[in-house]
């Protein structure tokens, strides 16, 4: 994932589930082990978009609903996908069978957190470090057919954010850029959850 979007989710997360929607471009940094300038570059895009007002060394999100669609349209999915495969399995077999220390991301992201499905899902999207994508590709080796497992890279903080999914914010975007049908009723869902009204 880009360093931009691990700023914009950390600034998303604080903002739906702290209810802190005031920072510093310094205290972002040195959170997220990322240099000022960084931060200052990943805030220029929502700036420019009215998401992020600046005011002197603060700036303050103002619109949750703009931020997650510019992160959403910003995200490039398919760039992250590390292996990929055919599992003859169905959605809840693959879950049951992956090993410990994978992030759920996509459908299965939302199932886990919301303990519901707005529709039915046969893809699997999930994140995983080098170590873990070894073990995976012994689990589901290479097969031919429809691909219903993807594996993205999990970048080193995506952890801190939940209990072995993707936080709603990510999950959002995620959905966003997948291609299957039922993403729309999983993104329409997590919308209604997330963004206040």
């Amino acid at each position: 994932m880009l360093k931009k979007e691990i700023i914009w989710r950390e600034i998303l997360e604080s903002a739906i589930h702290k209810k802190q929607y005031r920072f510093t471009q310094k205290d972002i940094a040195k959170k997220l082990s990322i240099s000022v300038s960084t931060v200052f570059n990943a805030l220029l895009i929502p700036r420019k978009q009215g998401a992020i007002t600046v005011s002197g060394r603060d700036f303050s999100l103002i619109d949750i609903e703009k931020l997650l669609y510019i992160w959403a349209t910003q995200r490039n999915l398919a760039h992250e996908i590390l292996y990929q495969t055919a599992v003859p399995m169905s959605a809840k077999e693959i879950e049951g069978s992956v090993p410990s220390g994978i992030i759920f991301g996509g459908c299965s992201a939302y199932a886990y957190t919301h303990k519901s499905a707005p529709a039915e899902y046969d893809t699997i999207y999930v994140y995983a470090s080098a170590s873990e994508l070894l073990e995976l590709k012994k689990r589901f080796p290479k097969q031919s057919g429809k691909e219903n497992i993807f594996v993205l890279k999990k970048d080193p903080l995506l952890e801190r954010y939940g209990n072995g999914t993707t936080p709603d914010t990510q999950t959002f975007a995620d959905l966003w850029n997948m291609k299957e049908w039922y993403a729309k009723d999983f993104l329409l869902a997590l919308k209604n959850r997330i963004i206040p009204s």
